[in-house]
C-alpha cells in the first residue's frame, strides 16, 4: 500500500461517519471526536507490525513526559512513512476540514513533533498544551490527528488520551487508545490534554500528524511554548512545571526560534 491508496480508504471511512463526527467535534471545550475501524484490520495490523523497536527511537523523559518518538521516517519500515503521509493527502485534508469546520489548514511535511510515537510500561504524558506554532513560529498549530494501531488495547492498560476541558485542575474525560481508532483534537490555548500512564508490559503505538493554519482557532492572536502542568495529585510537580513554563516562555519571547534546535523533524536530505 502506498500513501495514496491509504488516503483513499481513510477519506471514504471519514466520509461515511462525517455527520456524526461533525456533531461531536464542537461539543466540548477541547474539541474532539474519533472514528473506529479506520482501515481494514489487516492493514492496521501491518502498520503495527512495522513499528520499530523502541531502542531505535528518541526517548523523551522528564517530569513532563516519558515516551518514545521518531520523525526521521526513512530510517524505518516504508509502511510507516506511507501511512504518516496518507493523512496529509489533499482529499483527507478536505474531509477533515468538513468534519471539524477548520478551514485553510495545511499539513506539515517536516513532521514537527509528528511522525510515530510509542509508549511502553511506565510511560506517560502530563497535562499540557502543545506548542501554539510551527517550528519557525509562522503558522498556528490547529489540529492533532492520532491514529492508534496496537491490537487488543483496553482502557485498563493506560496510554489513553485525556482531555481536560476545564483545565488541568478539574476532571478529565478520556478517549481510549483502541486499535484502529483515529482521534481528532483541536489545539489552541485551552486544549489541555495528557496521556495516562501505561500499566502493562506492551507498546502502545501511534501515528501522529498536526495540521497548521495562518489563522488561530481563537478570535485573537496568541503564542505559548509546549506547556506542561502537574496532575491534581502532583502539587509539587505542578509548581516546578509552572516555573519551567515561565522560563521557556520568557526565552522564546527574546529568541523567536528558540536557542535549542528541535530535532523532532524529518530531515529529508538525511540518509
Amino acid at each position: 500500500m502506498n500513501r495514496k491508496e491509504y488516503a483513499v480508504l481513510i477519506q471514504a471511512r471519514l466520509a461515511a461517519e462525517a455527520d456524526r463526527m461533525r456533531q461531536e467535534f464542537p461539543e466540548n471545550a477541547v474539541q474532539s471526536c474519533y472514528i473506529d475501524n479506520l482501515l481494514p484490520e489487516e492493514l492496521a495490523l501491518e502498520i503495527y507490525k512495522s513499528f520499530p523497536d523502541k531502542s531505535t527511537m528518541m526517548l523523551k523523559k522528564s517530569l513532563r513526559e516519558n515516551k518514545y518518538v521518531a520523525a526521521q521516517m526513512n530510517e524505518y519500515n516504508p509502511v510507516l512513512e506511507e501511512i504518516v503521509y496518507a493523512f496529509q493527502d489533499p482529499g483527507v485534508l478536505k474531509q477533515v476540514a468538513e468534519i471539524t469546520g477548520i478551514q485553510e489548514m495545511v499539513p506539515d511535511d517536516r513532521l514537527y513533533a509528528g511522525g510515530i510515537s510509542l509508549m511502553a510500561k511506565g510511560n506517560f504524558l502530563n497535562p499540557h498544551l502543545d506548542n501554539s506554532h510551527d517550528k519557525n513560529r509562522e503558522m498556528y498549530r490547529v489540529l492533532n490527528l492520532l491514529y492508534y494501531v496496537t491490537p487488543d488495547w483496553s482502557h485498563e492498560q493506560g496510554g489513553n488520551l485525556e482531555l481536560w476541558d476545564n483545565g488541568p485542575k478539574d476532571a478529565q474525560r478520556e478517549i481510549t487508545s483502541h486499535f484502529n481508532r483515529l482521534a481528532l483534537m483541536a489545539t489552541h490555548e485551552k486544549s489541555w490534554h495528557s496521556v495516562s500512564e501505561v500499566t502493562v508490559d506492551r507498546s502502545r503505538c501511534c501515528v501522529s500528524n498536526y495540521y497548521f493554519s495562518a489563522k488561530p482557532l481563537e478570535d485573537h492572536e496568541y503564542f505559548h511554548v509546549t506547556s506542561f502542568r502537574g496532575r491534581p495529585e502532583q502539587p509539587v510537580r505542578d509548581l516546578v512545571l509552572q516555573g519551567d513554563i515561565a522560563l521557556r516562555q520568557g526565552i522564546r519571547k527574546v529568541f523567536k526560534k528558540g536557542i535549542v534546535d528541535n530535532k523532532h523533524v524529518y530531515e529529508k536530505t538525511k540518509s
